[in-house]
């Protein structure tokens, strides 16, 4: 089960460049759920995704580092999202018109597996969460986020005394409400700025939102979302070299900046 739980939190990153097959897959009892997705070109093709045929030198210096389709997630969430696994083919056909042919493309897409069944409470500010699951069952967090979100909360409705309807999260929430309830049959915690820190303008009215699901094994060991899964995991995602990880940075200030 803890081996199960790691899967569960664990984000993956898949993918895979023009004319290759990118597979999504989550373990039983979960499905898909896409996070981010990006098609097109950012980086050189000599650190990402080589040209499979010979280029001169002119031909290099003419490559697209600044293309990008905005139809990416709503591909994937056609495509994988709620289901067990997706596999399909990658060229820029799939995502209608291409913004720079010529240019050899890759599509990166992160995603998260997402229990078949869950749970989701919310608390306004300073008030008390409470979870709790049935006798010989055990909490399991999925996802925490405390602050505000561009929708808000129909629990929590905004009082930001003329602020605009900002999104602001706070980046623990998640780590704070494994270490609080992760494994225990109940727990409850104060929706509050002295736990989670305060991630938004003074003023805004923040609130905490939790999705979890409950799970029958009474034995859980604590998970540590920082260690790797073991190595002998059937969900290791595919390896991410240190170009992929500069690359997941360089996409996630261009999607800050988009």
């Amino acid at each position: 089960f803890a081996g199960y739980i790691s899967q569960v939190l664990k984000n993956y990153t898949d993918h895979a460049c023009d004319g290759e097959y990118v597979s999504l897959r989550c373990p039983h009892r979960t499905t898909i759920s896409i996070q981010s997705s990006f098609y097109g070109r950012i980086v050189p093709s000599h650190q990402m995704c080589p040209a499979r045929y010979p280029h001169s030198y002119a031909t290099l210096i003419k490559e697209d580092v600044a293309c990008s389709v905005g139809t990416s997630l709503q591909k994937m969430l056609d495509e994988c999202q709620d289901r067990r696994s997706c596999q399909f083919l990658v060229n820029s056909r799939l995502f209608g018109a291409d913004p720079c042919p010529g240019t050899g493309k890759y599509l990166i897409v992160w995603y998260k597996c997402r229990p078949n069944e869950y749970k989701s409470k919310v608390a306004c500010e300073d008030d008390k969460l409470r979870l709790s699951c049935k006798k010989s069952m055990v909490i399991a967090i999925y996802s925490a986020i405390f602050g505000r979100t561009q929708g808000g909360s129909l629990e929590c409705p905004y009082q930001t005394l003329g602020m605009p309807m900002i999104e602001c999260q706070s980046a623990t929430a998640l780590q704070l409400m494994i270490k609080r309830c992760h494994g225990k049959r109940s727990c409850s915690i104060y929706a509050s700025t002295y736990e989670f820190g305060d991630p938004c303008y003074p003023g805004i009215r923040k609130h905490l939102n939790v999705i979890y699901t409950c799970d029958n094994t009474p034995f859980l060991l604590p998970v540590d979302e920082t260690q790797p899964p073991a190595p002998n995991s059937s969900m290791e995602p595919v390896g991410v070299s240190t170009e992929m990880a500069l690359l997941s940075n360089i996409l996630a200030a261009y999607a800050f900046v988009t």
